[in-house]
């Protein structure tokens, strides 16, 4: 039985393993690729303001013409350790008519099953001098951290950049899905978790089985003590300390009887 289970964890962490590397294999999403053909293409890069405006909860409708990509660099499975810093990019393409203002980018964390439950907003991070003409394509950084006291799992982000054309306010949602945090300054993901926890119930196993091996190899070796019964015999000094009592007179009366 228990050698039975040890097969059936092997099984399952090659499995585990393969999934994994699916999961990698798949990272590099159309969005990725469409946004590194955009960045040979060149653009503008909006400079980050030093007085960042503070936008409110108002939410406009996105022009016609404009286009975005969101990418993270180097970081394909989106992990974001809690309380550190993390960086996305955001490509911007306008073919629209107008030449398009790019005011700032926010963006929030909520539960990944239902949006109304807010998690966190972050900070939003104002632009100047970040004219984009049309016909062009831009790119725009975005640098935010979640709260160090975030629990490490899922969540969803939902980023949106605010930009006018011709004085009129729109907004694009450029990154509306899963992020992984984790906590600071680890590694541990939800799959290298179950992992470890893996690893360590098949060493616990594998234990159980040798220590059941060893305790039955131990029970065909024991063997029944032999009980030694030997014949009785008269102590000498027994002999004399009865002698000149009632039991040597009557040993001696029988003795003479047989004769």
């Amino acid at each position: 039985m228990a050698m039975t289970n040890f097969r059936v964890f092997v099984l399952a962490l090659l499995l585990l393993l393969g999934s994994s590397l699916l999961h990698v294999a798949r990272c590099q999403s159309d969005a990725e690729v469409d946004f590194a053909e955009a960045a040979e293409e060149g653009g503008e890069l909006g400079i980050v303001s030093e007085d960042v405006q503070e936008f409110g909860d108002e939410n406009f409708s996105p022009a016609p013409g404009v286009d975005t990509v969101c990418v993270f660099p180097k970081n394909s499975g989106k992990v974001v350790p809690a309380g550190e810093e993390t960086e996305l990019l955001v490509g911007f393409k306008n073919d629209g008519d107008s030449d398009v203002n790019v005011i700032a980018i926010k963006a929030s964390v909520h539960l990944p099953f239902d949006h109304r439950l807010f998690v966190q907003n972050l900070t939003a991070q104002g632009f100047n001098n970040a004219s984009i003409p049309t016909s062009t394509q831009a790119t725009f950084p975005y640098i935010f951290a979640v709260s160090k006291f975030l629990q490490a799992g899922n969540f969803d982000l939902v980023g949106t950049i605010i930009y006018e054309i011709d004085q009129q306010p729109f907004q694009n949602i450029f990154y509306n899905g899963t992020i992984e945090v984790v906590e600071a300054g680890g590694f541990l993901s939800v799959e290298s978790v179950f992992l470890v926890t893996l690893g360590i119930a098949l060493l616990v196993l594998l234990g159980l089985w040798i220590r059941g091996r060893i305790q039955q190899l131990s029970k065909k070796t024991k063997r029944t003590p032999k009980v030694e019964v030997g014949t009785g015999t008269t102590d000498a000094s027994m002999d004399e300390w009865l002698q000149g009592t009632a039991y040597t007179q009557s040993q001696a009366s029988k003795s003479k009887k047989k004769k």
